[in-house]
């Protein structure tokens, strides 16, 4: 009984052996079509594949977004760190740029200042009750300021010393309503024209012109200097060039706005011209030659 039941496994076993190399053989024969069995396994693989692979993409997706997002954080960081120094940059530049276009006019005004010494000064006050009045400047009699000084900033004239102190100074604006505030000027043209300086119009921010004569041909835009014949303003110093012109109501004289070169609303820099005075050595050479 015991050989009967082994003689049968055997068989089985065999014939399950067959079998599995038969169906081995069949899925190796080229077939061009697959059995239902293996189209289910198939499909049923597939699907789950895709099921699972859709959630897994989204996920590596949304890591990935977040990886990105970071990465963009950190570099917009950078960038406007760097923006920050780019800007604040510029700024150094422009503000160098001024400085140096400032400091090389104020040299080309000095170079002119023919009977003149230059004593460059700074802005120090002024009073907003009488902002078009006077200004307070860092330099005064230790510096070589004395009263009558002209003053003027790398632009043009803007008025005279009126009170110099040790340390420091006052200076007069030609904007300033004082009626003994005048200067003596020339209107260059073809034919030089001279007038006086005797006042100031707010509403037109412009220098008052007189003693025009009714004849004299003058026109806008032609510049106006100091003629150096009052003896505190040095003659050519520019003051600024003709804005309108008006005829009294006699026919006698005319009367010119002047627009003035300088800013009077922005003075921060300013050069007091103190008048230079002959050396003794050079008097005391001049008495032998004689």
């Amino acid at each position: 009984m015991p050989q009967f039941f082994f003689n049968k496994r055997l068989i089985v076993l065999l014939v399950s052996i067959i079998i599995l190399v038969a169906l081995i053989g069949f899925s190796l024969n080229g077939r061009k079509t697959i059995t239902w069995p293996e189209q289910f396994v198939k499909d049923t693989v597939g699907l789950v594949q895709s099921t699972a692979h859709k959630p897994a993409q989204y996920v590596a997706d949304f890591f990935g977004s977040i990886e990105d997002l970071k990465n963009t954080y950190e570099e917009n960081k950078v960038l406007k760190k760097n923006l920050d120094k780019y800007m604040q940059l510029e700024a150094d530049v422009k503000d160098l740029e001024r400085k140096n276009k400032e400091l090389n006019e104020r040299l080309d005004k000095d170079s002119t200042l023919r009977d003149y010494d230059p004593i460059n000064a700074t802005v120090i006050a002024r009073s907003p009750d009488r902002w078009n009045e006077a200004i307070s400047i860092d330099r005064g009699k230790v510096h070589g300021v004395e009263n009558d000084m002209a003053v003027m900033t790398s632009s043009g004239l803007i008025g005279r010393v009126v009170d110099a102190s040790q340390f420091t100074s006052t200076v007069q604006l030609l904007s300033s309503q004082d009626r003994t505030n005048r200067a003596s000027v020339t209107i260059q043209g073809s034919k030089n024209v001279n007038g006086l300086i005797s006042g100031y119009d707010q509403k037109r921010e412009a220098l008052i012109l007189t003693g025009i004569p009714h004849s004299a041909k003058i026109k806008e835009k032609q510049k106006v200097i100091t003629s150096g014949y009052s003896g505190v303003f040095p003659q050519g110093r520019i003051v600024g060039e003709i804005s309108d012109i008006e005829s009294d109501n006699y026919g006698l004289t005319k009367t010119a706005y002047v627009k003035p070169a300088a800013d009077f609303k922005d003075i921060q820099d300013v050069t007091v011209l103190k008048r230079v005075e002959p050396s003794s050595e050079k008097s005391l050479d001049e008495e032998e030659e004689k």
